[in-house]
């Protein structure tokens, strides 16, 4: 008689098969578009109204993949009743980006920046700093695998596009995943309202390393080990007494504020 499997190894073998079940489903004709023409996306269906299919047309045809039509009164897709779909639905399975390490060892040609998330949950800021993210060059954005937002449609459409170009990892241990980027070299920054040095003051005369930025959800902001795990705590320098933004808007600016020239 076989023994009997410990409880944690069956909740893994539970997980990895969820995992490997798990689709999402993406809408508006801006991620559909490109979600449609990244290579590395594996489409399951795709739901489109007339209208929207004569927008996506060469998206289509490239993709190879054969629509479902659907009445635009009665748009069939399993999407929240608020999601602005446009008439296009796209159900995917989630990007497998690959390595870490590998990812996050840059081109050679310009110092890498990596952004890390701590806690932030909320789809639309996660969307909205890789959106960021692409537009100023990092090699990632990183994220746990619980507690953050996962790759879901209301994500894609706020990262107009940059989910299917911009690296999203999910990693098991924040901590130890920082851990890592400092045995390569990387200068972690996290950012904290109330530290003594500003971004560009930590900077000075160390903008050719790597550099990697972590961030927290708004109000709790970094937990205590993701701060201990840190290089430097750092602020964002403001003009005025009130210095607080919304985190996708303290990425951006972290980003620009951190690049190498």
């Amino acid at each position: 008689m076989a023994a009997k499997k410990p409880r944690w190894v069956v909740e893994k073998e539970q997980a990895k098969k969820a995992a490997a079940n798990e689709t999402v489903w993406l809408f508006g004709l801006h991620a559909v578009r490109d979600a449609l023409m990244n290579p590395a996306r594996e489409k399951l269906r795709l739901i489109v109204t007339p209208n929207a299919l004569a927008k996506l047309e060469e998206a289509v045809t490239a993709a190879g993949i054969e629509p479902d039509m659907a009445d635009p009164r009665k748009f069939s897709a399993p999407l929240d009743p608020g999601s602005v779909h446009q008439g296009a639905a796209l159900e995917v399975k989630p990007l497998d980006w690959g390595d870490m390490a590998q990812i996050c060892l840059g081109d050679g040609v310009r110092a890498p920046r990596v952004v890390l998330l701590d806690r932030v949950t909320d789809p639309h800021n996660v969307g909205a700093i890789l959106r960021s993210a692409e537009v100023f060059g990092a090699q990632a954005v990183i994220a746990p695998r619980h507690h953050a937002a996962p790759e879901t449609g209301a994500l894609a459409k706020t990262a107009s596009g940059a989910l299917e170009r911009q690296p999203y990892l999910r990693v098991r241990n924040l901590s130890d995943t920082i851990g890592e980027l400092q045995a390569m070299g990387y200068f972690v920054l996290g950012l904290a309202g109330e530290a003594d040095q500003t971004l560009e003051e930590a900077l000075a005369g160390k903008r050719d390393r790597a550099v990697a930025l972590v961030l927290g959800a708004e109000g709790p902001g970094l937990r205590p080990r993701t701060r201990e795990s840190c290089d430097n705590l750092v602020r964002i320098g403001f003009a005025g007494a009130f210095g607080s933004l919304n985190v996708s808007n303290a990425a951006a600016v972290a980003l620009y504020a951190s690049r190498e020239t």
